[in-house]
């Protein structure tokens, strides 16, 4: 059997068994490809059409291994192997945190906020951080910031410093255990935050991959919008004249305009659609 083979094989296998996507890849055929990538200890950007030899039956049997694995636990594949990545960038994860996939990602990466962005920007917010991902890219993309990275979970924060480290950023970035906003200190150009928002009957129909990550970072009470309410209340405070809140709402568009319904806000197209990232000033949030 081939490495195309196995592939081909292993991705039946996952379809078969009905395993849910979504936390890293987003169909059968990538998950396959990483999964035996990870097993063979190959690079993920292998070209994998130019591997022809037959593999050997211990590799074989150690990608097989894994396969059920994944699909007998209903672990999140990148728990099993310790790495995930977004934008391109790797990233330490383990089941402290939330695997690394918010959509902001694709905003920092595609610079779709720049415009609204003082280009004099000097001090940033990653509001619940989980595992630092949004931190870290921040840091990455905009070399002039120094950015906080809060979250209520220890454990996250104990993640999001192997993050830091593994991409030499603690010079400029700093992590602090809070509540919310209660320990963030002094004002902020921008804050990003991808808070828990999926409401409490989309929290009951989650797949039991994603109900094996950290209910705290997800669940966002009866209607999604419990920590986005305080956050819009509190923000202003924490930010600079020109500055800018860049929010993660997912699929609680109708909740959100339910409950705000007189904010301005402006959308960030992502590849998830045009209404799950948004962009509200600190004008918008006074008004």
């Amino acid at each position: 059997m081939t490495l195309v083979e196995l592939i081909a094989h292993c991705s039946k296998e996952l379809n078969m068994a009905g395993v849910a996507f979504g936390q890293g890849t987003l169909c059968a055929e990538d998950e396959a490809a990483w999964l035996v990538l990870w097993a063979m200890k190959l690079p993920l950007d292998i070209d994998t059409s130019s591997l022809n030899t037959d593999l050997s039956e211990h590799d074989i049997h150690t990608a097989l291994d894994l396969l059920l694995k994944r699909i007998h636990t209903r672990q999140p594949l990148a728990y099993m192997t310790g790495e995930a990545w977004l934008q391109g960038v790797s990233f330490h994860v383990d089941p402290r945190c939330l695997i690394p996939r918010s959509l902001i990602a694709e905003v920092i990466a595609y610079a779709s906020m720049d415009p609204w962005l003082n280009p004099h920007s000097q001090r940033a917010l990653d509001l619940c951080t989980g595992g630092g991902s949004l931190a870290v890219l921040l840091a990455l993309a905009y070399p002039q910031l120094h950015v906080d990275a809060l979250d209520i979970s220890a454990e996250a924060l104990a993640v999001a410093h192997i993050n830091i480290e593994r991409h030499g950023l603690q010079d400029r970035i700093a992590t602090q255990q809070s509540d919310g906003l209660q320990q963030a200190s002094g004002r902020y150009d921008l804050i990003v935050c991808n808070p828990p928002y999926v409401n409490a009957k989309s929290m009951t129909l989650l797949p039991e991959e994603f109900r094996n990550e950290p209910e705290l970072a997800l669940a966002g009470g009866i209607d999604g919008m419990d920590f986005i309410r305080g956050l819009l209340s509190q923000a202003p405070e924490y930010m600079t004249n020109e500055g800018v809140l860049v929010l993660e709402i997912g699929h609680e568009i109708v909740h959100f305009h339910k409950a705000f319904p007189s904010i301005e806000v402006t959308y960030l197209s992502t590849s998830a659609g045009d209404e799950q990232v948004m962009l509200i000033t600190r004008q918008a949030l006074l008004s």
